[in-house]
């Protein structure tokens, strides 16, 4: 689709005409037919409606019902066939595409700058359905005896969403229920090796302020007149092998200072009525 057609979906929801200047889009990842963190799943079925009930749909953040909060619209919605993945349920994997757009404007420039850097990537979606029904026995949901996440003659125990009535928003949040559901590339790239990398170094950074962190703590125990707010800034500049020195040689001095004391003390003789020796 050329930026003419783009531009055409998108001012069928603005009410004066916009240019490609005006405006930022991108694409989602709404949501899909895997089983997600809480036990449920869309069926198939309701993919295509879904996408029906997505269209002209704000993006919010983290489901907050605010008008102030508004930053983006849906203007297209696809369903994507994976028929060479399989859901856990046994059947093709198949998910919803949005494509959304924002102004560019001085108060969304960061969030566009979020975007493009993959902070702003996860989403959720809040919708209505007619059922939710138990994946075992086709009951509905909380009306058996099936327990979620157990294992029934080798199927898995799961609520299925079925009959969509109603979309009423997409969210930026921290964590999805549905592990899939995000900002895509704007360039058709898919999520793979960059998204793995992505993950170690966000373990890096991690393991690394809470190395500094340890250090700062040992360095204070060990030494009563050292500025910890100096020390810390100093530590941020630090790499891995200065400071599991420090460590090494903070936590010595902090020993040293700081003697464990023994779990289990001697009772005086006088004072016992028995021969038990060590009372925990």
């Amino acid at each position: 689709m050329d930026i003419r057609e783009e531009l055409a979906d998108i001012n069928r929801f603005a009410k004066t005409e916009l240019t490609a200047e005006q405006v930022y889009a991108f694409s989602v990842r709404l949501c899909d037919n895997e089983v997600d963190r809480d036990l449920e799943r869309f069926d198939t079925a309701a993919m295509e409606r879904l996408g029906e009930l997505f269209l002209g749909k704000s993006g919010i953040f983290d489901h907050q019902w605010s008008a102030q909060g508004q930053t983006a619209r849906l203007y297209r919605t696809e369903v994507v066939q994976e028929p060479a993945v399989t859901t856990a349920a046994g059947d093709a994997y198949c998910w919803l595409k949005g494509w959304a757009y924002l102004l560019r404007t001085e108060k969304n420039r960061e969030l566009i700058a979020e975007i493009e850097g993959g902070i702003k990537k996860e989403v959720s979606v809040g919708v209505s359905m007619g059922r939710s029904v138990c994946s075992i026995c086709g009951a509905e949901a909380g009306s058996c005896q099936h327990v979620k996440g157990q294992i029934y003659d080798g199927r898995m125990c799961f609520t299925e969403l079925r009959d969509p009535v109603d979309a009423y928003e997409w969210s930026f949040v921290a964590v999805p229920a549905q592990r899939g559901a995000g900002i895509l590339k704007r360039f058709g790239q898919e999520r793979g090796d960059m998204a793995v990398l992505e993950k170690q170094a966000a373990l890096g950074r991690r393991y690394l302020t809470e190395l500094r962190r340890e250090v700062v703590r040992l360095a204070m125990l060990a030494d009563d007149g050292l500025d910890g707010h100096v020390f810390a800034k100093a530590a941020d500049r630090l790499e891995e092998p200065e400071l599991l020195e420090l460590k090494r040689a903070y936590g010595a001095q902090a020993a040293r200072r700081f003697p464990a004391a023994p779990q289990l003390r001697a009772r005086p003789a006088e004072a016992r009525g028995d021969e038990t020796v060590f009372l925990v």
